[in-house]
């Protein structure tokens, strides 16, 4: 079984996804003033923190003549690590800081703080989940208080300052401590509930719903692999003990080829059980949508994000801003749809490229990837990594939100997101699904029963893009009855199946899950399947990007004629070779 992280870009330097200025206003405010009548240099902020965590390397910027720097680093033997025109960075510890500061020739001291370009913004700020946090509008704050997310992966590095007494059980199915040694699962459980960041240049981090509980399934070993039925018993595991830990969300950053219908995987069966207990089983669709040379990659889903149990969650890349006008499909997503089932993923995607998150320093990926540390060190430390294993993690945040809003089932929960999510022509529903989650516009559909505009960095964003969403009834939601929501005149059926008009048929009679059934007819423009499921036509519009396909029997999966895009890219039907 391979990990759900993307290994594509190894040899990009990664930018740091917060705003370069928002580290530069925190550089440059004052630290605590010292007893009145004693000199004290002004200091940022980085450097207070450095002073009060007494820490033993710290790079400071003195400005003054080169004599001056001279005389400065003999009076309190400090290394010049660097000379500059205006002054010279200082290698120094506390104590030779606290002394620095004191001196009457210093007016004021600087952190030599790493400073990153806008390429990347915050995974957070563009799904709107920044909103949430502060309560928009007619919501209250939510931070995921109470609900618990088990985190199956490679182990949880409890240490972190970022995940400390966030973690309420630990199993380890590999026969281990629990102890994340590969980095993969610490980064995972970042993004989904860690704390805000300690020192100066971490404050801007922060998980998706801080106020969540994470269990520490460990299934993964040293060099981020494991096998199928470690994954099945944390799977059984987190049934077993729902009620003790209240597990409401599972998050599965992992994946493995497809070899199989989803009936029969193992994997997918386990997955099923858990969902139909009452957990959310967010999974992460795969990192295998593109080939080497560029082409694209249909049919790559992973299992079990090929289960239509799962929510399924492709990747974005936000381009290093929140505005969502740039927002493109990441080139790695894995694609829909499901081999042997042909079924309709990934459900949503969400901010997938260069997620910054908890990084355990002596992890092999801390250590084979330096270039992707960003901020912070020790049990502050954050790096970056890219793959569809982040936006499950971010969307599995964002589950947790809705789920302090009010208690959801697991078809519930998903059919909120994707309502909610902001449909992405480009790349179709076989890319991203319903499109990129809006965890504002989910939060506020699940509150007072409204679609509505929201606006996230400063762009207004129509709730339900795709479904072209209008209003509702006032009856209170529910997710224990049916519910009935009017969108565009037409009318959805929540709870035991949904039904769009006369068009889509979405969900199944017994209400276990929702699959883009054997027949759905989608307006008129596109046909999927026959009443017996063996062939499909797909026409002109949602799907592929204006792509004409005909697609031969289910039977025999091979046999399958592509059309291009409308960008010219050729299109290449997945194998398990591709993973």
């Amino acid at each position: 079984m391979s990990n759900g992280v993307n290994h594509s870009e190894p040899r990009q330097p990664l930018a740091r996804m917060a705003a370069a200025a928002a580290f530069l206003s925190f550089a440059l405010a004052a630290g605590p003033a010292f007893a009145a009548g004693l000199h004290a240099a002004r200091i940022s902020a980085d450097l207070a923190d450095h002073l009060q965590h007494n820490s033993q390397a710290i790079r400071v910027i003195v400005d003054g003549d080169q004599a001056q720097i001279d005389v400065l680093a003999a009076r309190y033997n400090l290394t010049i690590a660097r000379r500059l025109k205006s002054g010279a960075v200082f290698l120094v510890n506390a104590g030779q800081l606290g002394a620095l500061r004191q001196d009457e020739t210093v007016d004021h001291l600087s952190g030599d703080i790493r400073i990153r370009s806008l390429f990347d913004a915050s995974a957070a700020e563009s799904i709107g989940a920044d909103q949430v946090w502060a309560g928009a509008v007619v919501l209250r704050p939510l931070s995921g208080k109470g609900v618990s997310v088990a985190v199956i992966d490679s182990g949880i590095d409890t240490r972190h300052n970022a995940l400390r007494g966030r973690v309420i059980a630990t199993k380890d199915f590999t026969g281990g401590d629990g102890m994340d040694r590969y980095g993969h699962g610490t980064h995972v459980a970042g993004i989904i509930a860690g704390q805000v960041g300690q020192t100066a240049d971490t404050r801007e981090f922060r998980g998706i719903a801080s106020g969540a509980y994470l269990l520490n399934l460990r299934v993964l070993g040293d060099d981020g692999s494991g096998t199928v039925s470690d994954v099945v018993e944390a799977l059984d595991w987190s049934i077993e003990h729902r009620v003790e830990y209240d597990i409401k969300v599972i998050n599965m950053s992992i994946g493995t080829p497809v070899l199989q219908p989803y009936r029969d995987d193992p994997l997918c069966e386990a997955l099923e059980r858990a969902v139909k207990a009452g957990i959310t089983v967010v999974v992460a669709a795969g990192n295998n949508g593109g080939t080497a040379d560029g082409k694209a990659v249909y049919g790559s889903i992973s299992s079990p994000a090929n289960s239509p149990y799962a929510l399924t969650v492709g990747a974005i890349d936000t381009h290093g801003t929140a505005v969502r006008s740039d927002d493109t499909l990441a080139k790695y997503s894995s694609k829909g749809p499901t081999k042997y089932d042909l079924i309709i993923k990934p459900d949503v995607a969400a901010p997938g490229s260069h997620i910054a998150s908890a990084e355990t320093v002596e992890s092999y990926l801390s250590k084979a990837h330096p270039e992707r540390h960003v901020a912070g060190s020790g049990r502050d430390s954050y790096f970056q990594l890219s793959g569809t294993s982040m936006s499950a993690g971010v969307v599995s945040g964002a589950v947790a939100l809705l789920l302090d809003e009010r208690r959801l089932t697991p078809a519930d929960a998903k059919a909120v997101l994707q309502l909610t999510s902001s449909f992405m022509p480009e790349a179709g529903m076989l890319g991203a699904g319903a499109g990129m989650v809006n965890a504002v516009a989910a939060a506020e559909l699940v509150h007072n029963n409204r679609f509505g505009t929201t606006s996230i960095a400063g762009e207004d964003v129509v709730a339900g893009g795709f479904f072209t969403a209008s209003t509702t009834s006032s009856e209170p939601f529910a997710s224990a009855v049916p519910r009935r929501l009017t969108v565009a005149a037409k009318q959805i059926l929540w709870g035991t199946s949904i039904v769009w008009g006369t068009s889509i048929v979405w969900g199944t009679s017994a209400g276990d899950s929702i699959v883009w059934g054997t027949s759905i007819v989608w307006g008129t423009s596109i046909v999927w399947g026959t009443s017996d499921g063996d062939s499909i036509v797909w026409g002109t519009n949602q799907l592929l990007r204006g792509a004409s396909i005909v697609w031969g029997t289910s039977s025999a999966g091979d046999s399958i004629v592509w059309g291009t895009s409308s960008d010219g890219d050729s299109i290449v039907w997945g194998t398990a070779d591709t993973f």
